[in-house]
């Protein structure tokens, strides 16, 4: 009570001291504020505008500013308000660490009126710092013998804060064996102590746990603690004693450098020094100092290199526990090392081979190998294997020796290399495992024929070809190697229309390109099959085959041949009477004068033939049938119409660009014969008085001569005619049997003289011939009816009329004949005694 009324007096004449101070210095000019620490940014302090009388308007004009002494402006102005306001947060404890009283100063300047004035600012503590203990944990070690009354300093708090908010007060937790004593330092500081106040007694407890907590005076006070352990010691009465007098430990191998294997213990009911047990080895051989560690303090016995199996399986220890006196103790460790699967099995390739040739038999050694596994039991027990997917298999030797063979013929078309992977394993579990790869390169062997790309080669070459043109290519691989894949081409044998195939195709050996070595006609050749042989280049040397067929392609290069009228030219020397058709001057319009034979050596389109007029003695009077190139009257003759007509016919093929030749007609325009014959005598005997000098014996002599062998030629032809016919009758029916079909499609009726020529041959053969040695008296009488019985009967449409020829003229088709003129055969007997 007497301290708290001593406090409160204090506090009275503090404030009185202050009020008088205030006073005194707002009468010389001076302010004095106070405001609390750790003041946000911004506080009130004071109203310096109504303190010093000034108004909040004139703040700004008289210049009014708040000037710190320090580097550091902790208060400012408010120019609106006059207020001062503190611009930094304060912390007292930072500016006046060693002060007592926290007083900041700074200056206000009045610029109007050349006035200053000074400004005290008192910073007044609160409570926020707790008091704290330099050692936050104190240890003691006290022997039990210590007398009671005993004291022992204790570590002292430390509190920032000032006055009633600084350190007041300390107190002690703990149990009854000690108390606190708190002394008064010269400078009035507190010193705590620690009192024993009972006997300690280390059998009934060797440690105490102690609590010192200071306190200051603020509200809400704050407090710091310290913990005080006092460690009760002993005197050496006791030797340190094993907890077993033999250690027995089972370590695998492959235990980690550094692990504990084994941890021996010693007690010692003494303390301090003389309860302090240290372990060493007693006795250790050399290889074990190597490998085990025991550390002193702990007694734990540690890996200091790896430990093997292979080379000791047992180690045995001795170990000494001694205290800090003379006293100790011995034990005896027995490590025991046990064997782990830490040895793959060693995979050695004794002999190998590095090259195999595929027609290697099966049961060929490739390679032998040795395994061994240094581990004991099942981890020292290997299986070897081969990985699957390989024609090898794998068989034990001997021992620990294994061979690799060949399970199956190989194919180097099918795999040219081999790489076989051999795999040893032992039993352990996990397994270990060792490889070996045996690269194995398979030889080649001539096993492979070569094989075209195609089954069969056909190519298309147009006629009349440049000589060495490329007509195709053909190609055949190798599926073996080296020079046993090199391939190389060759024609087989062969020919064409008797000439040797080789003169007129050949094959580059090395490419495969077939060329055409001359031109080809297709009016003779229309398609050449051939066959092409590869061959490799082993030995014996395998080779194949392929079918090449080359067509031939059409070319217009052939122009429309006719076959009648016979050309100028092909006549008998001076005769008049070539190409004369006869039409009679009655003739109604359309009535048949003449037919134009023409035949083409080209093919398809190109042989397609089309007619037309293309000159006429009178344009309107004939007209030429398109397609049947017959010739036609277009009108019926007029009595101003000439006698004698000359008409050229166009023949034209459809190809691209299109041939064509020409056909000359002389016809007659008479109602009879007679008058033919007439018309024609005249011109004989303008060519006969043309001649002169020739006698008229001469003529009689030479036109029996003429009769005799057209005599002869008819019953020729007539022979050759049945003979050609029973012939194509035959082949009629071989066409029907195989093809279903009696007639060829597709060829100009154009191309080929029918019966009805043969008929009217025949007819105008049967005649009278009255001869005189005057050429101009001679005459020939012609009867229509003379040998019309001995003509054969007309065949029947669908029966086809013989041929003229044995062979059908290149580059024509088939088809059913169409009949000649009757005029056609007349002319051609008359135009043998036209010479005459």
């Amino acid at each position: 009570m007497c301290a708290a009324g001593r406090r409160w007096g204090r506090r009275q004449r503090v404030l009185l001291w202050g009020v008088l101070l205030a006073a005194w210095e707002a009468a010389w000019g001076q302010l004095r504020y106070s405001v609390p620490e750790e003041m946000p940014k911004g506080s009130f302090v004071g109203d310096v505008a109504k303190d010093l009388g000034l108004q909040h308007l004139e703040l700004g004009d008289r210049g009014v500013r708040i000037l710190d002494k320090g580097r550091t402006q902790y208060f400012g102005l408010h120019g609106k308000t006059g207020h001062l306001v503190t611009a930094e947060r304060i912390d007292r404890e930072q500016l006046c660490r060693l002060v007592e009283q926290c007083v900041l100063r700074c200056e206000l300047i009045v610029e109007a009126e050349m006035k200053f004035y000074a400004i005290e600012v008192e910073i007044k503590d609160i409570n926020d710092n707790a008091p704290s203990f330099r050692e936050a944990e104190k240890d003691l070690r006290l022997s039990e013998t210590t007398a009671p009354g005993s004291r022992f300093p204790l570590p002292d708090a430390h509190d920032p804060d000032s006055g009633q908010n600084s350190l007041q007060s300390y107190e002690l937790s703990g149990d009854e064996h000690f108390s606190l004593a708190v002394q008064t330092g010269p400078g009035g500081d507190q010193r705590p102590e620690l009192v024993l106040a009972k006997a300690l007694d280390r059998e009934e407890a060797a440690f105490h746990e102690l609590v010192l907590r200071a306190s200051d005076g603020g509200e809400p006070s704050r407090t710091g603690t310290a913990r005080i352990r006092v460690t009760v010691l002993d005197a050496n009465d006791n030797a340190p004693v094993f907890s077993q007098a033999e250690y027995t430990v089972r370590v695998p191998e492959d235990v980690p450098v550094g692990s504990v294997l084994v941890t021996v213990t010693a007690t010692d009911a003494d303390e301090g020094l003389n309860g302090h047990v240290k372990y060493s080895f007693q006795r250790i051989s050399h290889s074990a100092s190597e490998l085990f560690h025991l550390d002193s303090e702990t007694g734990e016995i540690a890996v200091k290199n790896g430990l093997d199996f292979e080379e000791i399986s047992s180690h045995e220890l001795e170990v000494q526990a001694g205290d800090g006196g003379e006293l100790s103790d011995t034990a005896k460790v027995k490590i025991t090392v046990t064997d782990v699967n830490d040895n793959a099995p060693e995979l050695t390739v004794s002999s190998a081979v590095s090259e195999i040739s595929e027609d290697s038999p099966s049961g060929t050694v490739v390679a032998l190998l040795h395994v061994q596994d240094l581990d004991s039991g099942a981890n020292g027990a290997v299986h070897c294997s081969l990985d699957g997917g390989i024609p090898f298999r794998l068989e034990k030797s001997f021992d620990s020796y294994y061979r690799v063979v060949t399970a199956e013929l190989l194919d180097r078309e099918r795999e040219s290399e081999y790489n076989v992977t051999v795999r040893a394993a032992d039993g352990g579990r996990p397994s270990l495992q060792s490889s070996r790869v045996l690269c194995l390169r398979v030889l080649d062997v001539n096993d492979n024929a070569p094989v075209f790309s195609q089954e069969r080669y056909s190519a298309r070459l147009s006629e009349n070809n440049v000589a060495g043109a490329l007509v195709l290519r053909v190609r055949a691989t190798d599926s073996d190697w080296g020079e046993n894949a090199r391939v190389r081409y060759r024609l087989g044998e062969g020919g064409v229309r008797g000439w040797p195939l080789s003169s007129y195709v050949s094959v580059q050996a090395e490419t495969g390109a077939l060329y055409a070595l001359r031109a080809f006609d297709y009016e003779e050749v229309r398609e050449v099959g051939l066959w092409v042989w590869a061959e490799d280049g082993g030995s014996p040397a395998l080779s194949s085959n392929v079918s090449v067929r080359l067509v031939i392609v059409d070319e217009n290069d052939n122009a429309p041949q006719v076959l009648y009228p016979p050309a100028a030219g092909a006549a008998l020397s001076g005769s008049v009477w070539a190409g004369v058709e006869l039409a009679a001057r009655s003739s109604e319009a359309g009535a048949l004068v003449a037919k134009v034979v023409a035949v083409d050596a080209d093919a398809g389109q190109n042989a397609w033939l089309s007619y037309e007029l293309a000159k006429a003695t009178e344009p309107g009077l004939f007209r030429v049938g398109l397609h049947s190139g017959e010739v036609r009257t277009a009108r019926s003759p007029l009595a101003r119409d000439a006698a004698r007509q000359s008409l050229v016919v166009l023949v034209k093929d459809h190809g691209r660009p299109a041939l064509s030749a020409t056909a000359t007609l002389s016809v007659v325009l008479a109602e009879s014969v007679a008058e033919l014959l007439a018309e024609l005598g005249s011109a004989a005997r303008a060519e006969a008085e043309a001649g002169a000098g020739e006698a008229g014996g001469s003529l009689t002599r030479w036109l029996v001569l003429a009769v005799a062998a057209v005599s002869c030629l008819f019953l020729a032809f007539l022979l050759l005619l049945l003979a050609l016919r029973l012939r194509r009758w035959r082949r009629s029916q071989q066409q029907l049997l195989a093809a279903g079909s009696g007639a060829l499609r597709g060829v100009p009726a154009t191309h080929f003289v029918g019966i009805d020529g043969v008929r009217a041959f025949l007819h105008s053969y049967s005649h009278d011939v009255s001869l005189t040695a005057d050429s101009r008296k001679s005459h020939l009488r012609f009867s229509a009816d003379s040998c019309c019985d001995t003509l054969p009967a007309r065949p029947p449409p669908d029966e086809p009329a013989p041929l003229l020829g044995d062979e059908e003229p290149a580059g024509a088709q088939q088809a059913d004949p169409a009949p000649l003129p009757v005029s056609s055969f007349y002319q051609s007997s008359s135009m043998l005694f036209s010479s005459f």
